[in-house]
């Protein structure tokens, strides 16, 4: 084998002056601006309206903080003395499927009181949420973070031989033992996901939430089947990771399944002018090439 182990130093802590600042948190920021950047640039091209789109996505940044903090703290309740500790957020514990149901909630309140397609817009951030994923991993694997359970894979990494979390080392791990590295894992799958947002885009983006659908799907099965390599708490023999993973997978078949049972015509009938609207003398129909229509 090539590997017996991968070994190295986390980097838990970077001191700037009086601060200290997390590659973790580092990275998770700019793998939301990153994704950000990208949706915003094929928004545009979709005529969607981008002032709206930036409120509700710094909206959407301050939920999925909350809701990433709020999951940790639910998944991990037992682990708290009292309820002053559950917002003792610089001791680290955020939830990335926390935060990625408080940031969608928070976008879909916002789309609907500022009137945008929230679905619309969800189609087209479809494939850069998990390449944002995957930025923000690198961070996780910097600090080496979400470790998972001891395995002899030749890619497992192998701990300190005196572990201190958050000072040597991300997350809790036997000492000199070698686990998961799941971070690195997510980082892989989500890269998979990505790709096959673009390849799905090029038909599903004219069927409306169909995109967003599919990848619920896909993230939700990525999740489930990667924290059975995880070191969590588990209630009826799974992670809370791996229910949250099927109530997404369950909607997101579901919607995939009542988008499938309407007729093709329905996606048509909404790109039609409605009664009254000016249709342009030339001929044309007054949208965007296909290619770049939000529906």
């Amino acid at each position: 084998m090539l590997l017996a182990e991968i070994s190295y130093s986390p980097i838990v802590r970077i001191d700037i002056g009086p601060l200290s600042v997390s590659p973790h948190g580092i990275f998770t920021a700019v793998g939301f601006v990153f994704g950000a950047w990208w949706f915003l640039r094929d928004a545009r091209r979709a005529g969607l309206p981008e002032d709206d789109l930036v409120a509700i996505l710094y909206r959407a940044g301050i939920g999925g903080i909350v809701g990433a903090r709020f999951f940790y703290v639910l998944n991990h309740l037992s682990s708290y003395e009292s309820p002053v500790e559950w917002f003792k957020v610089w001791e680290g514990g955020i939830s990335l499927l926390g935060g990625l149901t408080g940031a969608l909630l928070v976008a879909w309140w916002s789309a609907r009181r500022r009137g945008v397609d929230f679905w619309a817009g969800l189609d087209l951030a479809a494939p850069w949420l998990p390449l944002g994923i995957a930025v923000g991993r690198i961070g996780d694997i910097i600090i080496a973070d979400h470790l998972g359970q001891t395995t002899d894979v030749p890619w497992g990494y192998r701990c300190p031989d005196v572990v201190d979390v958050g000072r040597n080392v991300g997350s809790p791990c036997p000492p000199g033992e070698v686990v998961h590295l799941t971070a690195a894992y997510d980082l892989i799958l989500s890269l998979g996901i990505f790709g096959i947002m673009l390849l799905a885009r090029r038909r599903w983006l004219r069927r409306r939430g169909a995109l967003g659908a599919l990848l619920v799907v896909l993230y939700g099965l990525n999740r489930f089947l990667l924290d059975f390599a995880r070191a969590d708490d588990r209630r009826l023999g799974l992670t809370g990771s791996q229910w949250a993973g099927i109530v997404a997978m369950t909607i997101g078949v579901s919607g995939l399944a009542w988008l499938a049972s309407r007729p093709e015509a329905v996606d048509d009938e909404a790109d039609a002018p409605a009664s009254g609207d000016e249709v342009p003398q030339d001929g044309s129909d007054g949208q965007p090439p296909p290619t770049e229509r939000a529906l």
